[in-house]
């Protein structure tokens, strides 16, 4: 199938692509570089076979040129990445967030509906639930986020799901908490302007990038004091977009689901387990919580289990770490170092 990755030169999309190409699919990645990175996709066409990997640079609220590709390529599924992430900014800049995740994202939609693209699989947030009334998280659990970056992400899940209704558009939106690792073979790897994620900060400390790693709050209900966070490797998660297509295509019915190990890891158990696969002392700073921390935060990720036949690949938080280690400490500049 000729598939549309949007944001593909992005962490999670760049992962997917790749799995993409393994699974047989032929991909065009359509990104605006404002926050991928063009290294990323070069490594992905040396990488693939020949045709396999194209790349267009635009964005999503580009509707001529969307609903150019996606006649003109033929194609068949649209797999979305091309989304603003950071909580923090889309509290500070909402109306970046509207615009980029909503407007855009509905401009998207809109030249899929009219090309009549048939999948539709979304790269959504487990920020939709807002304050976790229950842990594990269900798909069931109520929806409050508390913040502009996952009330957008809701809003084109809602959107998703009238489209479906009146226009027949197949579509998955897949939650997810921490994503991390990176690519088991070492060409893909995590590279955000401004990073925030919490184990390419611990890997930059490690490597003397910066001086300390900052731990917001040690005073929370938790066995360290530490927040503690379902972290999911890379690589599963884009696995989980593949079958969530290939669920899609076989006639598995539209819905969500959550992507999790199942399992939390406090804040200080990243940090000792980086210490270990690393072979080097990360220094600590304690500092205040960040307003809208809660204390535990793991996905229930049954019906990606039981519908999809997800089976991630790395549970074990070491070997997470191992596959990012692997790649900072190859690229401590990033992509664009290379």
């Amino acid at each position: 199938m000729n598939v549309l990755v949007t944001g593909g030169a992005g962490y999670i999309g760049s992962h997917t692509v790749k799995e993409l190409v393994k699974a047989g699919h032929a991909v065009v990645i359509l990104d605006n570089l404002s926050r991928g990175h063009r290294a990323a996709v070069d490594v992905l066409q040396k990488n693939s076979p020949a045709g396999a990997v194209d790349f267009v640079a635009g964005d999503t609220g580009e509707k001529e040129l969307v609903a150019g590709l996606l006649k003109e390529r033929r194609i068949g599924a649209v797999l979305h990445f091309a989304a603003h992430s950071q909580v923090g900014e889309s509290v500070e800049h909402p109306a970046l967030y509207y615009h980029n995740n909503v407007v855009r994202g509905l401009a998207l939609l809109e030249a899929v509906r009219e090309a009549q693209v048939a999948y539709f699989v979304f790269s959504s947030t487990a920020a939709v639930y807002g304050e976790p009334v229950e842990t594990p998280i269900p798909e069931e659990h109520p929806l409050v986020p508390t913040n502009p970056y996952g009330a957008t992400k809701l809003a084109l899940e809602g959107a998703l799901h009238w489209y479906g209704r009146a226009y027949g558009l197949r579509w998955a939106a897949l939650r997810y908490f921490n994503a991390a690792g990176a690519d088991p073979e070492g060409e893909l790897g995590e590279d955000h302007r401004p990073e925030t994620h919490l184990l390419p900060l611990v890997l930059q400390a490690a490597l003397g990038l910066r001086p300390a790693i900052n731990v917001f709050g040690n005073d929370y209900p938790t066995p360290d004091g530490t927040c503690i966070r379902d972290y999911i490797h890379v690589t599963d998660l884009a696995a989980a977009h593949v079958l969530a297509l290939h669920a899609l295509a076989a006639g598995a019915a539209p819905g969500v689901y959550n992507l999790g190990n199942g399992s939390g890891y406090s804040v200080l158990e990243v940090i000792r387990t980086a210490e270990k696969v690393t072979g080097r002392s990360i220094p600590v700073r304690f500092t205040g919580r960040r307003a809208g921390d809660p204390a535990v935060l793991v996905a229930g990720a049954r019906r990606a289990r039981e519908i999809l036949g997800w089976r991630p690949r790395f549970g074990d938080l070491a070997d997470i770490v191992a596959t990012a280690w692997r790649w900072h400490s190859r690229h401590p500049g990033g992509f664009a170092a290379d």
